[in-house]
């Protein structure tokens, strides 16, 4: 059995055990410090690192924004462009919790020493985890 490390470069940590050696680059298991060359929406960037050849997005740990389909997702998502494009920001990465079940890795997001995780909530434009997953639990 093989993994495909071009659809699925990040290895989940179960996965870590058997596929490890075989990653034709580094796995990120610490904190990572990047520049952001894309937004997909509020919540997840494209990002380039010195330690790879490629592009891959991040997914924002504990922060649910609005999908992009929709009048706020889209306001959400102009609002990362203007916040963190071409900007460096680093990436705090909980190593039991390092990827989603997209293959993207999850992290907390500061950029200039803010968490902007936080500031999208403070904003109005994002939610916490938990309070989406307790409005979900409403309906």
């Amino acid at each position: 059995m093989t993994h495909d490390f071009k659809a699925w470069p990040e290895l989940t940590n179960n996965q870590m055990q058997f596929y490890y050696l075989e990653s034709p680059h580094k796995q990120i298991t610490d904190d990572i410090t990047v520049e952001v060359v894309g937004v997909h929406d509020a919540d997840t960037v494209r990002v380039k690192w010195s330690e790879r050849d490629f592009t891959f997005p991040i997914r924002f740990a504990d922060t649910a924004a609005p999908e992009i389909a929709t009048p706020e997702g889209r306001a959400a998502q102009q609002f990362m462009q203007n916040r963190l494009l071409g900007k460096t920001i680093d990436v705090h990465v909980n190593p039991d919790n390092r990827v989603d079940k997209w293959g993207r890795i999850l992290g907390l997001i500061s950029e200039g020493g803010q968490d902007v995780g936080e500031e999208l909530i403070f904003r109005g434009l994002a939610t916490s985890w938990n309070d989406r997953n307790a409005n979900q639990d409403l309906m």
